[in-house]
């Protein structure tokens, strides 16, 4: 049997492992959300179960009587969960949520994912690396552009400063906020300035930028 050349089976490897991360992502990103609409319609199902008796007192038909019970179950199921958002906005809901989550939630299987995939559609997720900072771990004066990775504590970063031209290498460093300033630009914006080893870093500066503009003009 004739050997395989060295580059095919480099080529083939290669395949194989791209083929079963991109599988694997895509179960990642597919199964929270399979997960979280099964757990809905298992609530649904179930108050379906409990509203029904009392609808079948109104003598409707099989059909309406079938669309009503499944019309106010759902508004109930909608209704619980706003009264559940409302106790957890409360200074105490908050502290018993986290006493549960902690103690018994984080337990669960995909609980974590299926968590962080709810909050990045209803918008309050925290995406890493979204937000660009110009951090200075040392005390030195010295600015480095950075992008925050995690919020620790509200007064403790998280921060991945990228090496310039391969932004895929850095440093990790947990900064104090005193030593951290946010910027209002985008993370591929700052990217470019980093792959550009210090090109268009004055939109990291507004007030540089605004005078650059005017001197333009």
């Amino acid at each position: 049997m004739p050997k395989i050349p060295l580059h095919i089976r480099l080529f083939l490897r290669r395949l194989q492992r791209f083929f079963m991360t991109t599988v694997i992502g895509g179960v990642v990103v597919i199964l929270p959300i399979s997960l979280f609409i099964f757990l809905v319609r298992v609530v649904v199902r179930f108050t379906s179960q409990l509203v029904r008796p009392l609808i079948g007192l109104l003598q409707l038909k099989t059909d309406t009587n079938q669309w009503i019970v499944d019309l106010i179950s759902f508004v109930i199921v909608v209704g619980l969960f706003f009264l559940i958002g409302l106790i957890v906005r409360t200074e105490f809901g908050k502290r018993l949520f986290q006493f549960i989550e902690e103690n018994w939630l984080s337990r669960l299987p995909f609980y974590s994912t299926l968590r962080d995939t709810v909050q990045q559609f209803a918008g309050n997720g925290k995406t890493p690396f979204q937000q660009v900072v110009l951090v200075d771990p040392f005390a030195s004066g010295i600015l480095m552009t950075g992008f925050v990775a995690e919020e620790l504590t509200p007064d403790l970063y998280s921060i991945f400063v990228p090496t310039g031209p391969n932004p895929t290498n850095g440093f990790i460093f947990h900064v104090p906020l005193e030593k951290i300033q946010f910027v209002d630009v985008k993370p591929e914006d700052a990217m470019r300035t980093i792959i550009g080893v210090g090109t268009g870093s004055s939109i990291l500066f507004p007030s540089i930028a605004k005078k650059k503009v005017l001197k333009e003009q």
